[in-house]
């Protein structure tokens, strides 16, 4: 969901986690220009053909073929937990955007899916207080984001398995705490 703190726990997560980088899908939108414009005058930002997903896969496969040289920097993470000690050879990459799940491509390459969720009432309220460039237009929220955020959510949960929910409403720390155990034992399971 736009404005649900992706990018913020993905940045915390990057401190937390050995030799862990990201890549964000806001990194891959087409300039305004290529970018379609509906009948009601509304850019449609919030769907796939906005944004260069080649691209994206392109530099996700070219990290997951030599992450050591991708640029990552090599550091112990902060509070280290046991299951991370000793893991030079441990190289995490964090995805993270609105419409990962609903390009097939991507689909085989994920070990954990997360996905935030917000009520309409806090998504709306959250969205007013950013500054986007270009900037929503009247209506943009109700008349565009919003449905769009409905749609591929409902085509993600007919397409994608194992995606954890998890609740944007609840504190950062908690959201933190939440994904951290969580990608701790999925670790413990690729070691094992």
């Amino acid at each position: 969901v736009t404005n649900g703190g992706k990018t913020t726990l993905a940045e915390k997560l990057k401190k937390m986690l050995p030799n862990c980088d990201i890549i964000s899908q806001d990194d891959f939108f087409k300039p305004e220009s290529e970018v379609e414009t509906d009948e009601r005058g509304f850019k449609l930002y919030d769907v796939l053909d906005a944004l260069y997903m080649d691209e994206m896969v392109k530099s996700i496969h070219n990290w997951m073929k030599n992450p050591a040289s991708s640029g990552v920097v090599r550091q112990e993470p902060q509070n280290t937990h046991d299951s991370l000690k000793n893991t030079d050879d441990v190289y995490i990459l964090i995805v993270e955007g609105f419409l990962l799940y609903n390009y097939e491509p991507l689909n085989e390459l994920w070990n954990r899916r997360y996905f935030l969720t917000l009520p309409y009432e806090e998504c709306k309220r959250r969205r007013s207080t950013r500054v986007y460039q270009p900037a929503d237009t009247p209506g943009y929220f109700d008349g565009h984001v919003w449905p769009m955020y409905l749609k591929y959510k409902n085509e993600m949960e007919e397409n994608a398995s194992n995606v954890v929910y998890l609740d944007g409403t609840k504190s950062q720390e908690e959201l933190l705490s939440c994904m951290y155990s969580d990608i701790i034992q999925e670790l413990k399971k690729l070691r094992e």
